[in-house]
């Protein structure tokens, strides 16, 4: 008996999920390490880097990723398709890696930041060993070996934790019995952002080391034609993820240009990425919704009432983003010891980046009737709106209100996104949204916010007795609107 297709998908989620939820929250870990240990600058100059770098690898990966998949697929020698795939990133970084390898200290210069060519070097290695792993990773995807991808993926993740524990609690004491010590080489003397990026770099360098018993399973072999044909599938792919990565993360490169006079843009960039890792615990819930709603949606793509199931989804999935937020907001004081004191003051943003994930949690959700209909080519006009909305917002109010105009930024974005893919969907796939029971629970949950936080409570106690109670009236709001026990939610 054939095994169901369903089941193998839903399992296979899971493990590829498990992967990458594991890296969002060890990557939240690091944030009270970071924010502890060093100051708002340097903080604000590890996140600067990591933008570029995040920008530069939709560039370097070249769409490929997916255009081996359709190519695999079709190809009788699949073995040629991730050959060439391979030796076009790796020549492509390659030769990024040479050019700043060889003009690494003119680029600091350049950057602002004399002395410290070694760090272009590591971008540099990043980018490519990333690269050149993300074929291989998708190597393993076609070939249907989930739990040597998770394996992978943790090894990487684990690797990076390990370097940062080191790097930040033992190398320190290390370097002052032994300041003439050869690491002084490749990082500074006192924990600073040179240590995030070389533990970067040596977990890049862990997850090529395990790679290498299938590097050496590839023949590496150009074919121009079906080189060809790849490509003019990819780039288009690479170019409409431009506008989707440049807009989550252009805010930080403009930073450098327009911060308010006088302030010192990395500390307020550092301030600013404090407060989004805090809202990042509600992009952990919508990672871990899209693992499991993905396949959920196309499953039930040709079932009778799909279409209302989806709109009950959303009502679902919108009520419980805003618990989310109440939750965090009502017990931020607690919350805001993951972050060392100076950084704090990002806490204002807070409230503001957790809409803004709400909101492209949302967007998710609205955005499936591209994927269900196949007229994915409507993401770029979708992606693309946002980005002027971002660019604006902060060239036009970074110099007055800082870090605060980069988060508005994202929510406005997000809603111009939002609005876009609202219109779009009513004309191409139209899904019954309930968007008053929607607007509802958001309006019922800022309505709590608010009261919350004007209440005039300086007993602790009390303070968090009414806020937890909020909370439950919140709920039973929730299910007095569905009219459903908590037991018979359908997710």
């Amino acid at each position: 008996m054939s095994s169901n297709p369903l089941k193998k998908l839903a399992g296979e989620t899971a493990i590829y999920g498990f992967s990458t939820i594991f890296a969002r929250f060890i990557n939240f870990i690091f944030v009270p390490i970071y924010t502890y240990k060093l100051s708002t600058d340097n903080y604000g100059i590890a996140t600067y880097f990591l933008a570029y770098i995040a920008i530069l690898q939709v560039l370097f990966t070249l769409g490929l990723e997916t255009g081996c998949f359709r190519f695999a697929n079709k190809s009788a020698n699949p073995k040629l398709v991730f050959s060439n795939a391979l030796l076009t990133t790796t020549i492509a970084s390659g030769l990024f890696f040479a050019v700043t390898s060889i003009y690494n200290q003119e680029i600091a210069g350049m950057l602002g930041y004399e002395g410290f060519g070694f760090v272009i070097v590591y971008v540099a290695a990043i980018l490519m060993i990333d690269s050149v792993t993300a074929i291989l990773f998708a190597r393993l995807r076609f070939q249907g070996r989930p739990i040597k991808f998770a394996l992978f993926k943790s090894i990487k993740i684990l690797s990076e934790t390990t370097f940062n524990l080191l790097l930040f609690f033992i190398i320190p004491t290390y370097l002052v019995d032994l300041p003439d010590s050869f690491l002084l080489k490749f990082i500074s003397p006192a924990p600073d952002f040179t240590y995030i990026l070389f533990a970067i770099f040596l977990s890049a360098l862990v997850s090529l080391v395990v790679f290498i018993p299938d590097l050496l399973k590839v023949s590496f072999r150009f074919t121009p034609a079906l080189w060809k044909q790849m490509m003019a599938y990819s780039l288009p792919i690479m170019v409409a993820g431009l506008p989707g990565i440049l807009n989550d993360f252009i805010d930080r490169p403009l930073f450098q240009f327009f911060s308010p006079e006088g302030n010192s843009w990395e500390s307020d960039l550092g301030v600013f990425q404090a407060g989004v890792k805090i809202s990042m615990l509600m992009m952990l819930f919508i990672q871990m919704f899209r693992f499991a709603a993905e396949p959920f949606f196309f499953e039930r793509e040709s079932h009778k009432g799909s279409k209302q199931l989806y709109a009950e989804v959303m009502e679902h999935f919108t009520a419980f983003g805003v618990l989310i937020f109440l939750g965090i907001m009502f017990y931020i004081d607690i919350i805001q010891y993951l972050i060392g004191r100076d950084f704090r003051e990002g806490l204002s943003i807070v409230p503001i980046m957790l809409i803004s994930y709400l909101l492209l949690g949302i967007l998710f959700n609205v955005s499936m009737w591209y994927k269900l209909s196949g007229k994915t080519n409507y993401a770029i006009i979708i992606t693309a709106a946002g980005l002027p909305v971002t660019v604006a917002v902060n060239v036009m109010f970074m110099p007055l209100f800082s870090y605060h105009a980069a988060a508005w930024g994202h929510l406005l974005s997000y809603l111009v996104m939002l609005a876009v893919s609202v219109y779009l969907g009513n004309k191409h796939y139209p899904i019954p949204y309930n968007w008053k029971r929607i607007c509802t629970y958001a309006a019922i949950g800022l309505a709590l916010y608010f009261a919350a936080t004007l209440l005039p409570l300086e007993s602790l106690i009390i303070k968090y007795l009414v806020r937890t109670t909020l909370i439950l009236i919140y709920i039973f709001i929730y299910l007095k609107i569905q009219k459903i026990s908590i037991w018979k939610l359908k997710f």
